[in-house]
């Protein structure tokens, strides 16, 4: 399989300032076959160490000395270590958290030698230990599921994918390939990217194949919740994964998981699974201004999980049949739209930095909402998301006169369409603004439609 992260990866390999890597993800993204895949197509020698398999080799990191840490590992191995064509990869760290601190004498001492760890549910097992991260002297590596190009790169679909990524506004879709894609993204919906399940789709075409390997990756991340858990119950967090999946598209609600919680216990084990990248948390922005995150209402939020795959398969959804995914996307009342979307729209950012995702909703008076809103330069650019091909967009219009904004996107299922809109809302506000709306398939190259967007600006109605 094809990852995109990949060449982020090569490039922190060559980079002059090269620190030891942190690689962070949710369980099974493909993290370790990511640092392999490096090691192979570098031509390194892999030094490979899994503290969850043989955690007995923790005790070679005793000394804070790397060069006698790689004698260490030298002996255990029974090898030798060049270290300018070899590459350190210290994997499930998170079963031995101590080790997170030696980490910085690698880049003081031995910064010849490349140094990646990686591990799951990291923040986990650091909330039950003392142990603090080595600030200034790591670099973080955020890796997602495999995004919806990648699927169609990984299904033989690479014609298709070189067509929508150099899609342009004045390129024509034809109707047959529009539709083609329509049909891969609701099979995306159900089958979803985690690289496991995605080998399995590609190889047998079989959804109770996947399903089952879905249920067992939802198994095993309720058995790292009781092995990391520490103080955080795993059995709520075990709550909150689901309740994630069936509050999608809504503002999160804690009572919606269990009446008799406490909003401070519900808080705290949240803020652990979008730490641990099992969830993303989309904050409130109130979109006047940048960033988005100065001006957030920290009691609105949504929520989405890791990966459409799984949110399909705890709501029993991916038991049906491949004929009627289009039916499973638009019986969720627009949830799966979201979710899709928005883990979509985690990709687009470089992996070396969290991803963040803001949407916008009115806190007081009549209710208001906009799904998501980005920062695209220096402009803020709300996204209005539809699992269908219509649905009013009140919200949106009446939130670009406040705003004073010239574009928006609107997701949906038509083909795409750049059109200006001239109206008055709801409450009787003149509003003209442009309006590009994109099918769902192709929000990874809503990045580059963005920078070929030209032509006078409106703000309010008025040109500038």
């Amino acid at each position: 399989m094809i990852r995109f992260a990949a060449q982020e990866l090569a490039a922190w390999l060559k980079s002059a300032n090269r620190k030891p890597m942190v690689l962070r993800g949710a369980r099974q993204v493909g993290k370790t076959w990511l640092v392999r895949d490096l090691a192979k197509r570098q031509n390194l020698d892999l030094i490979e160490l899994n503290f969850e398999r043989l955690p007995n080799l923790v005790d070679l990191f005793q000394s804070n000395n790397p060069a006698e840490i790689l004698r260490n590992i030298e002996s255990e191995l029974a090898i030798k270590i060049n270290r300018e064509k070899s590459l350190l990869f210290l994997d499930e760290i998170q079963a031995a958290p101590e080790l997170f601190i030696k980490l910085r004498w690698f880049k003081e001492e031995l910064p010849e030698l490349p140094v990646i760890a990686a591990g799951s549910l990291v923040e986990l097992a650091l909330s039950n230990q003392r142990y603090s991260m080595p600030v200034g002297r790591i670099t973080y590596f955020f890796l997602e599921q495999m995004s919806f190009f990648e699927y169609l790169k990984a299904t033989g679909n690479e014609a298709l994918f070189e067509k929508l990524d150099t899609f342009e506004l004045d390129s024509v879709m034809p109707a047959s390939l529009h539709e083609k894609c329509l049909n891969l993204y609701y099979e995306y919906c159900l089958v979803g990217g985690m690289p496991e399940v995605l080998n399995e789709w590609k190889n047998e075409k079989d959804l109770k194949l996947c399903l089952k390997i879905q249920q067992d990756l939802l198994a095993t991340y309720r058995d790292d919740f009781h092995k990391y858990g520490g103080k955080i119950d795993a059995n709520l967090l075990t709550k909150l994964m689901l309740s994630v999946s069936e509050q999608i598209g809504n503002k999160f609600i804690y009572s919606r998981v269990d009446p008799s919680l406490k909003t401070s216990q519900a808080k705290t084990a949240l803020t652990l699974l979008s730490q641990a990248r099992v969830c993303t948390m989309i904050k409130h922005t109130s979109g006047n201004g940048l960033p988005l995150g100065a001006e957030s209402n920290e009691k609105f939020f949504k929520m989405i999980l890791l990966d459409i795959g799984l949110v399909s398969a705890q709501l029993g959804l991916s038991s049906l049949k491949r004929s009627e995914a289009s039916k499973v996307v638009f019986s969720n009342k627009g949830g799966l739209a979201e979710q899709f979307v928005g883990q979509q729209l985690r990709t687009l950012g470089t992996p070396l930095l969290y991803p963040r995702l803001y949407y916008w909703q009115r806190t007081g008076g009549r209710l208001g909402e906009v799904d998501y809103i980005i920062q695209h330069g220096n402009r803020i650019v709300p996204i209005e998301v539809k699992a269908g091909s219509t649905g009013g967009m009140k919200s949106l219009h009446q939130f670009m006169v406040d705003k004073k904004l010239d574009l928006a996107i609107r997701c949906y299922i038509n083909e795409p369409v750049f059109e200006e809109i001239s109206l008055k809302t709801t409450q009787g506000n003149p509003v003209s603004y442009r309006l590009l709306s994109i099918p769902h398939y192709l929000i990874e190259r809503l990045p580059s439609l963005l920078d070929h967007i030209n032509g006078p600006l409106t703000i309010a109605g008025k040109a500038v």
